[in-house]
């Protein structure tokens, strides 16, 4: 007779531990595919950067900042930067090549856009 409420808390405790559900965290699929296209372009040579815009006399108006991992984040002179990027803080990849001329501005060396797209 002892044995019964034994069997019963032990029944109400397997089925019960049956019963829980791990809640998973709901992932954005569209931050998904974002984060493998960042790593396609990255992969395919591009740079990320976030466009600047200064009203300072003697600065560049528009410049490049690109904050990569373990280097200290550094801005580029687009000198061929399009009309469609000239927005103060979007977000580009880009493809450029350095220029051997004197710097227009002294906190950005000179490059020229390869290739850019907006992300």
């Amino acid at each position: 007779m002892i044995l019964k409420p034994v069997y019963i808390a032990l029944f109400v405790l397997v089925v019960s531990g049956c019963n829980t559900i791990k809640e998973r965290p709901i992932q954005n699929p569209e931050s998904q595919i974002t984060k493998i296209k960042i790593a396609e372009l990255m992969a395919e040579g591009f740079t990320a950067g976030v466009i600047q815009e200064s009203a300072q006399k003697e600065d560049c108006q528009f410049t490049i900042l690109v904050s990569e991992q373990n280097i200290q984040p550094y801005s580029l002179d687009p000198i061929n930067l399009d009309e469609a990027y000239k927005k103060e803080g979007i977000v580009v990849f880009f493809k450029y090549r350095a220029l051997r001329m004197m710097n227009r501005c002294e906190r950005a060396n000179p490059v020229e856009i390869q290739e850019i797209q907006i992300h």
